[in-house]
């Protein structure tokens, strides 16, 4: 055990490692200004109205023609007015902000004037068409530098480059070719470019989710997800490692973001791991790792999940129905290394002061677990997704005034004890509807930008020219081609977020999996699992620094700890794709999937996994019961890939493996065991 470790823990996180985690946030949320006064309001009330209005969509009928053009304009808006050009000119509006944001209401007020005559001239735009669609697709990707960087506008310019000189590349990536004004008329007069998939989801699914999370966050949820932990969890062995999964799971499913997740966490339970004996790089390793669960954790997983939905043609619930088992085997792997902690570092019994009791703090606060189980429930009743989420939210909403520090209105405003504009303006109803919005920014313009790459994916059939690319390099072998497309996302993924990770090799890298007979959505669930990595892949691995940032530990060590912590459930993808038995895992295939039959199979490949699961922690840790021998750990590092590589011959060897290195470990123990007791015999002796 390091020093770092022995030391004290403590007190609380320092101002200065806060403000390096906030750093982190703003690098993948962008960093926003912070105003006040009238510019300050106007925000506020403009944020308020884009949320307003997204709600009245959800519930009424407002045309997708409208609808996605509208969002556009509001995230455009919103963002050349929220996020500086530059840091030196953050927390002011400058004049080039004003007209950038005024631009793009004019671009969509022209378009929904043009009526149905715009959307038909789109193989011919008049010079006024490409006028503003030019405009779009500049604004689009300032709005993309502006919240997320520099990277996926560099991406979106090779790929328009691409567009442009098709006759001049070499064979097999030629192509005819595209004119300014062609281009033009497919990203910004139909709904397959700029306002294609991804901005349908963003504007439907994606802004409705992050409401509700910013509902739950500001009727105390959040708060009670991590109290309730801590008082489920404490006073164990294991209680610090357990408190930050359980956790993780709770706060993370309603955010859906990593590193928020990881911050929130990280805040309050990074002196308990100190105290239990965690080391700083491999307490931000395990913070960082239940941040990434957030992104895979139902009931709302990241904004990619959603496009799955989206792509496939398939319900949000059958989504939902998809991660449930890869994500119990994602926390079944960071409980096994949470259990191995506490023998690996010798931690002993610390008993946290709990703030109260499960049983209490159920029968005050119960209505949050409400609100988060809500969606499902209406998904089952029938609602749509969108539906669903509208109706949590009112859910959400109500059940905060069951309790009054809880309410999301003040009760004075509704006594008349004081003025009702300043009450109902700092109340946290505002705020929610406030944040709901600034929240998915960077989002929505990553959407948009991701319509740009998919635009020229469409036209130029990108897609499957590079699948078959992929398979002639991969000799037509599904297990190399899965690699091979899990390497392509995951070098993607180290340059751009999650949800743009997963749109980009969606379209160019599903499918060389599914010509190889993978059904799609395995394929697309294979790919959005490898994308998630990219939150703790360098330089892009912002989890792992901001959970560095809190703990004082280097931020590259850290990074390699979460790794250590994830990586035997990133290689559960796998299962899913390379055998029929494997997609089992993902519960899909209507009513045949639950006959008897299917049910045993499932259980039989989830019980296989689990046991591949086991054996890769045991083998990254090099303990379990007592510390592992090289030979142990080759073996159950074998036995854990065997495992995961779904047939008969390779789960005999796999189990076999595994057997074989329990039973030394047994043996190890015993004489441990032994050992020490004569040790105790020899000192008795020597007292007497």
């Amino acid at each position: 055990m390091s020093d770092a470790a022995r030391t004290d823990a403590p007190a609380a996180v320092d101002d200065e490692a806060l403000r390096k985690a906030e750093e982190y946030i703003e690098q993948e949320e962008g960093a926003a200004n912070r105003l006040t006064g009238r510019l300050g309001a106007f925000l506020t009330i403009a944020a308020v109205a884009m949320s307003l209005f997204h709600l009245y969509a959800a519930y009424a009928i407002v045309p997708t023609q409208i609808l996605r053009p509208v969002h556009v304009a509001f995230v455009l808006f919103l963002s050349f007015l929220v996020f500086p050009v530059s840091r030196r000119f953050r927390h002011r509006i400058m004049a080039w902000d004003w007209i950038l944001a005024s631009l793009a209401i004019a671009i969509v007020v022209y378009l929904i004037l043009g009526g149905d005559d715009f959307t038909d001239r789109n193989t011919r735009p008049q010079p006024w068409d490409i006028f503003f669609g030019a405009a779009l697709i500049l604004l689009v990707m300032e709005a993309m530098r502006r919240t997320i960087g520099w990277i996926l506008p560099v991406i979106c310019i090779c790929f328009l480059l691409y567009a442009f000189l098709g006759p001049y590349l070499p064979h097999p990536w030629t192509h005819r070719g595209y004119s300014i004004a062609r281009l033009v008329g497919f990203m910004y007069m139909t709904l397959e470019g700029i306002f294609g998939v991804a901005v349908d989801v963003s504007s439907s699914l994606i802004i409705l989710f992050t409401i509700f999370g910013a509902f739950l966050q500001l009727s105390g949820a959040g708060r009670f997800y991590i109290d309730f932990s801590f008082a489920a969890m404490g006073g164990k062995p294991a209680g610090a490692g357990r408190t930050v999964v359980l956790a993780s799971f709770l706060l993370g499913g309603p955010s859906g973001s990593g590193v928020a997740t990881t911050v929130t966490l990280g805040t309050v339970a990074w002196p308990m791991l100190a105290k239990v004996g965690y080391a700083r790089d491999a307490a931000g390793g395990l913070l960082a790792a239940g941040g990434l669960g957030a992104i895979i954790s139902p009931p709302v997983m990241g904004a990619a999940a959603f496009i799955i939905a989206e792509f496939l043609k398939i319900s949000y619930l059958d989504v939902l129905l998809m991660a449930v088992i890869p994500t119990l085997l994602f926390y079944l792997a960071l409980f096994l290394m949470v259990e191995i902690d506490v023998r690996k570092y010798g931690m002993g019994r610390t008993v946290f002061a709990k703030v109260d009791t499960v049983w209490n703090l159920t029968r005050r606060y119960w209505f949050h677990f409400l609100s988060l189980v809500s969606i499902v429930v209406f998904m089952l009743m029938g609602f749509s997704p969108v539906l669903s989420v509208f109706w949590a939210i009112v859910v959400s909403f109500l059940t905060s005034f069951l309790r009054a520090d809880t309410a999301m209105i003040s009760y004075d405003l509704f006594r008349g004890r004081g003025p009702a504009a300043p009450l109902l303006l700092r109340s946290p109803l505002v705020e929610a509807l406030r944040t709901g919005s600034i929240g998915m920014l960077g989002v929505g313009a990553t959407c948009a930008g991701a319509g740009i790459i998919v635009g020229v994916v469409t036209l130029t059939g990108l897609g499957l020219k590079f699948s078959g690319i992929v398979i002639d390099y991969a000799a037509g072998s599904l297990l190399l081609t899965a690699i091979y497309t899990a390497l392509v996302v995951w070098i993607i993924g180290l340059a751009v977020p999650v949800t743009a990770s997963y749109i980009i090799c969606a379209v160019i890298a599903a499918p060389a999996l599914i010509k190889l007979g993978v059904p799609d959505y395995a394929a697309h669930m294979f790919i959005f699992y490898y994308a998630v990595l990219s939150e703790v892949s360098p330089p892009t691995a912002l989890s792992p620094f901001a959970a560095a940032a809190i703990t004082g530990a280097d931020p590259y060590r850290t990074t390699m700890q979460c790794w250590k912590y994830t990586i035997p459930a990133f290689l559960v993808p796998f299962i899913f794709v390379l055998a029929p038995s494997g997609q089992s895992l993902l519960l899909m295939g209507s009513a045949q999937a639950l006959a008897t039959a299917s049910i045993w199979q499932i259980a039989e490949v989830a019980l296989t996994a689990a046991a591949g699961i086991f054996a890769l922690a045991a083998g990254f840790q090099g303990w379990l019961l007592v510390q592992a021998s090289a030979l142990q750990r080759v073996m159950f590092i074998v036995a854990g890939f065997a495992l995961v590589y779904p047939g008969a011959v390779s789960d005999g060897i796999g189990y076999a493996l595994v057997l074989v290195a329990l039973a030394m470990q047994w043996r190890a123990y015993r004489r441990s065991g032994r050992a020490s007791g004569m040790g105790h015999k020899r000192d008795g002796a020597a007292a007497g």
